[in-house]
């Protein structure tokens, strides 16, 4: 039995995550988590924090945000009425964002955090939701981020850029592992490399360790020239129709400059493909 974490504030972009999410795991034994959270910053008026009353939480915050869960929960048994192997369970919340995440992450023993975002097509970039950003980069959870204009198909083909400085447990792999078996897809493996650049002995080391992993798998390598990394990955998954990407959290540094502008306070992403954030 899987444990599916999926924040929620109500919009078309988090029901579609939703819907992504239900689709994802189809096959799948799951107990999926409907979190709302209302941010403490919202009870601070001016330059003064307003400490409200249990009362006022309740009435103002607890109760709209119950009824909302349950008009999700509704329209969830309405869209997915097949889906036996799925139970639903309702959480409201008020704290931080991050705070609340992290609970309930520990507290509920979660597999995956499935979330949605703004994206946009080809090279224009939209600054990601700063709940997004913050939960992929402050959260020890495993997250797939659904652009707003994703939808789900079946997954044929998944990217996987890296720079084959493995500094993490080859574990971590182990959602990408499931993921080629569930769908019997094909695992692109893609090394960007400035011009003349040869791998040094410890990536080439790095790359056999992968080929060991993968060895049961339909992989393949890549290897491309480019000065912008981001483009070079935008360019191999579209030319390809790439279904999901995935990265390792660790070489987040190394990912920023393929997805995300270079600072981790304005993360932007620039593609309707998902990815798939693995933490160790």
């Amino acid at each position: 039995m899987k444990n599916i974490l999926l924040p929620t504030d109500f919009s078309e972009n988090s029901w579609n995550a939703i819907v992504y999410a239900l689709q994802y795991f189809e096959k799948s034994n799951c107990s999926f988590y409907l979190l709302h959270v209302n941010r403490l910053s919202n009870f601070v008026t001016g330059d003064t924090p307003y400490i409200p009353t249990e009362e006022t939480i309740e009435n103002l915050y607890t109760i709209p945000a119950k009824k909302e869960l349950r008009h999700l929960l509704k329209r969830i048994a309405k869209q997915f009425p097949k889906h036996k192997n799925h139970k639903f369970y309702s959480l409201t919340d008020y704290n931080f964002f991050i705070e609340s995440i992290r609970k309930h992450v520990i507290e509920k023993n979660i597999d995956m955090i499935v979330m949605g975002t703004k994206g946009a097509s080809g090279l224009k970039k939209i600054v990601v939701g700063s709940n997004t950003g913050d939960v992929i980069t402050k959260v020890q959870c495993t997250t797939l981020v659904i652009p707003e204009n994703a939808k789900f198909t079946k997954i044929n083909e998944v990217a996987f850029p890296t720079d084959f400085a493995l500094s993490y447990d080859l574990r971590t792999l182990q959602p990408i592992s499931e993921i080629l078996e569930t769908y019997n897809s094909s695992l692109r493996i893609l090394h960007i490399s400035k011009k003349g650049e040869k791998l040094n002995l410890d990536q080439q080391k790095n790359k056999e360790l992968l080929e060991d992993y993968f060895n049961d798998d339909d992989y393949t390598f890549h290897f491309l020239t480019n000065k912008k990394i981001e483009a070079a990955v935008q360019c191999f998954v579209e030319s390809r129709d790439t279904d999901i990407i995935v990265m390792v959290a660790k070489n987040l540094n190394y990912f920023q400059r393929i997805l995300f502008l270079p600072t981790v306070e304005e993360i932007s992403y620039h593609t309707d493909v998902p990815f798939l954030v693995l933490h160790e």
